[in-house]
């Protein structure tokens, strides 16, 4: 029999983890998963914004063919009757079941998640996400506030609950149900937190105390950067905490303190969702399905934390472009379990010591347009042709490629270029490369340079990211017919990796490098 596949999904999730090397996070849960998993410390999103990475992924096509690059069109209508990731799996006999945010609610995905088309039965939603953005969290004054920063006490919420913890619940509730349905199961689990607002379980701010937080290593503005690049974190300053500073459009920089309270709150947001991550994997162990089902765990994007100057995401940057990747397949990322032995025990947060170490890590460049093909072969189901040049009129087709080929080949054997590959047309010989792109209204910074609709695009910034380097052009894009004009360079943007790992220095225009 096939693999059950448990897809875990996390909004706006930078991979500040344990098993990724972050030293002050309390990641447990996601630590464990990963040190019974193949882990990918270089795993890149093709735009840093909810939408157009969702959708991408999700059809294994990029934003130039799904030709979204903002929220307001759906792809079966707007660019191509493309098939889907979960709807390839539901023809192929599984029961495909979508809680939280797996697509991007609204118009983006025909206001049902894809439904009927990607699910056997309409998607979840948890109750309390309509009051993500409402005034729930307490000033200093007692007052209540839309606040970006936001612990809450969850006994006084709307509903006495919030979102996540929701979506884990169905999602147990799901699981109960299918280990006594005997049909192969796709479920996708999507998690709001840490997306802003940073509205979390108060008591997580006990694990992160102020005085052992610090602001990025590079907050300041880079000298080099083409204004072009730049993203004014307009949402971050609708909130009201943030207005509260008064601070300058569009680099005005946020105070100290400040921004060492959302880092914590980060921090915090991401402890709170590693135990819904815990209890979920858990429930996985105590329903008997550990060992047959393939669990991934990524983000739909990053998320900058002051880096350059610049918050949240809607850039071509490192920060904003890299996600978490882990794929757990019973047997080959890890010596097959006897019935019964629990493969993810809960670990608390508050009170569990030490790291896990990965079992495997691949320092390769990934995309998130590969996991269609990926999970296709993980699964044992037939993978997906490589979509030709023009895939417009192509229902099923991936731009991305498997990356299951990466799983057994030890990194030593890969620094001699000695690939292990059995036929020829799966290896490359030229080296992998991450693209992203990021659409722009101007050169400048404006109000809607983070998210500019469809319409107002006038500038296309195209990204490349290999082991060594990120290089990003900017272009002169028409958005009436979705060309990029490559003639008409408006800037660029060269980081060495070795020598500046935070992409600070930009030496697009040092002739040395031409």
């Amino acid at each position: 029999d096939g693999m059950n596949v448990l897809f875990i999904i996390v909004d706006d999730l930078r991979p500040v983890l344990g098993c990724y090397g972050d030293k002050l996070v309390k990641s447990p849960n996601i630590d464990q998963l990963a040190s019974q998993s193949m882990v990918f410390s270089n795993a890149y999103a093709q735009q840093a914004v909810c939408a157009p990475s969702r959708v991408s992924l999700l059809t294994a096509r990029r934003p130039d063919t799904t030709r979204l690059y903002d929220f307001y069109s759906y792809w079966r209508v707007h660019a191509g009757n493309y098939s889907t990731m979960p709807q390839y799996f539901k023809e192929n006999g599984y029961v495909t079941l979508s809680v939280g945010k797996v697509f991007h609610p609204g118009v983006s995905s025909n206001y049902s998640d894809d439904y009927p088309y990607s699910w056997s039965i309409p998607p979840f939603h948890p109750s309390a996400e309509k009051h993500e953005n409402d005034k729930t969290c307490r000033g200093k004054d007692g007052k209540l506030y839309a606040n970006l920063v936001c612990p809450v006490d969850v006994t006084e919420m709307p509903e006495g609950t919030l979102p996540d913890i929701q979506s884990t619940e169905e999602a147990i509730r799901l699981l109960n149900i299918m280990k006594t349905s005997r049909q192969k199961f796709f479920l996708a689990v999507g998690y709001h937190k840490p997306h802003i607002p940073l509205r979390y379980p108060q008591e997580f701010l006990k694990l992160y105390p102020l005085e052992n937080i610090t602001s990025a290593p590079d907050p300041w503005v880079p000298k080099k950067l083409p204004s072009v690049a730049y993203n004014p974190w307009m949402d971050i300053r609708q909130r009201d905490d943030v207005q509260a500073l008064n601070v300058s459009f569009p680099y005005g920089p946020l105070p100290d303190d400040f921004q060492r309270q959302i880092h914590q709150s980060y921090y915090a947001a991401v402890s709170y969702l590693d135990v819904q991550i815990g209890l979920l994997l858990n429930a996985l162990d105590n329903v008997g399905l550990s060992n047959n089902t393939i669990v991934v765990f990524t983000a739909d994007h990053g998320w900058s934390l002051g880096e350059h100057g610049e918050w949240a995401k809607y850039s071509n940057f490192d920060v904003a472009t890299r996600v978490p990747l882990m794929f757990y397949v019973p047997g080959m990322t890890t010596s097959p379990v006897s019935q019964g032995a629990g493969v993810f025990p809960y670990l608390d947060p508050f009170s569990h010591i030490g790291g896990s170490a990965p079992q495997g890590q691949s320092k390769k460049v990934v995309e998130l347009v590969s996991l269609f093909p990926t999970l296709a072969e993980l699964a044992g189901l037939q993978v997906p042709p490589v979509c030709p040049e023009m895939s417009f009129g192509v229902e099923l087709c991936t731009e991305g490629k498997s990356i299951v080929h990466y799983f057994n080949v030890s990194e030593g054997k890969e620094e001699e270029g000695k690939e292990g590959c059995d036929d020829t047309d799966r290896c490359f010989n030229e080296e992998p490369a991450a693209f992203s792109q990021y659409p722009r209204p101007a050169d400048t910074p404006q109000w809607n340079s983070d998210k500019p609709k469809l319409k107002e695009i006038r500038i296309m910034g195209y990204s490349m990211r290999t082991i060594d380097y990120r290089y990003t052009l900017w272009v002169q894009f028409d958005p009436n017919n979705f060309r990029a004009n490559f003639e008409d360079v408006h800037a660029g943007e060269l980081y060495m990796m070795e020598s500046d790992p935070n992409q600070d220095y930009n030496i697009y225009n040092n002739t040395s490098h031409g």
